[in-house]
């Protein structure tokens, strides 16, 4: 029965072994994709995939919208800041939003 470092010293010539041949495959194999870039003039963009970052184009769900501002609903008569309405709420509309109002021409 061999010794645990007769059987080490075998797994590292196998793997000196195995490590060679699959450098000589791979250079063969190199060989064979350059030559048949060569016979079909490809190049490497054309192999490829083309790698781009975020959602691709066309993704979302409907048109492409447009971020336009809102129109204020409400105005702080001190300061004449206004709110759309929309986020959080200010804290000078307090706890009567009402008051502060823009009335809208109709």
């Amino acid at each position: 029965m061999p010794t645990y470092k007769q059987l080490l010293a075998e797994k590292e010539a196998l793997e000196a072994k195995l490590s060679e041949v699959r450098a000589n495959e791979v250079a063969g194999v190199i060989d064979q994709i350059r030559q048949l870039m060569a016979d079909y003039d490809l190049t490497v963009e054309d192999i490829a995939p083309k790698r781009r970052r975020g959602r691709p184009a066309g993704s979302g769900t409907g048109a492409a919208r447009k971020t336009s501002s809102l129109p204020p609903k409400y105005q702080d008569p001190k300061t004449g800041k206004t709110w759309s309405g929309r986020g959080r709420a200010p804290a000078w509309l307090g706890k009567r939003p009402e008051r502060f109002l823009i009335e809208q021409a109709a």
